[in-house]
């Protein structure tokens, strides 16, 4: 009896749609390239994940994963090892809002894991959840590096200290009632070079 190794996990799962950056972006990124040692391209892998997560689809699927790798001539495995260790990488779609609250120590000591399960009910959705209108994602996170701010979160790339739950009501509302805006140009990673 044969068994097929089938491997289901989504950093298998290519849609074979066609990835690709944007001619300004491509110019961007190879001018990223450029910094580093001939045969170093590997030392440009963290900003081009950032470029590529917010311009081809606000997470990282293979296919966009495969696409870096063949830019910077390394194996895709090198590419799935970093985006899946940093949390600032997303491997699935997420909201508009990203709302990463932290759970190490100091923030649990000061009530971040209260803050988290506030938002879950809040915002009637799990951690690592979506809610159906697209507009929030709650992530609970290592170490925002804000502990004297405890507890903390960070939405996109603005960070919120703190917390209690009246202060949650208050940025869920503003965020609600903006909604239909874009996101904010400073809400973006922008790379710091150019």
């Amino acid at each position: 009896m044969s068994h097929e190794n089938k491997i289901d996990h989504k950093l298998h799962e290519v849609t074979a749609g066609e990835v690709r950056f944007s001619d300004e972006t491509l110019v961007r990124v190879q001018a990223i390239i450029a910094r580093y040692p001939v045969g170093k391209q590997k030392s440009a892998l963290l900003p081009i994940l950032h470029i590529a997560q917010e311009e081809l689809g606000g997470h990282l699927s293979a296919d966009v994963m495969n696409y870096v790798a063949s830019i910077l001539k390394i194996q895709p495995i090198e590419v799935y090892e970093v985006a899946t260790f940093y949390t600032q990488y997303y491997l699935d779609k997420v909201g508009k809002y990203v709302v990463e609250v932290c759970r190490t120590g100091p923030c649990a000591m000061c009530g971040g894991e209260d803050i988290a399960d506030y938002l879950e009910r809040k915002l009637a959705i799990k951690t690592d959840e979506t809610t159906p209108d697209g507009l929030f994602t709650i992530r609970r996170v290592e170490c925002l590096g804000a502990c004297g701010y405890a507890p903390v979160m960070q939405i996109n790339t603005e960070f919120h200290e703190f917390l209690t739950k009246e202060k949650i009501d208050k940025i869920i509302n503003d965020l609600r009632a903006k909604a239909h805006e874009d996101k904010p140009k400073d809400a973006k990673w922008v790379e710091k070079f150019f």
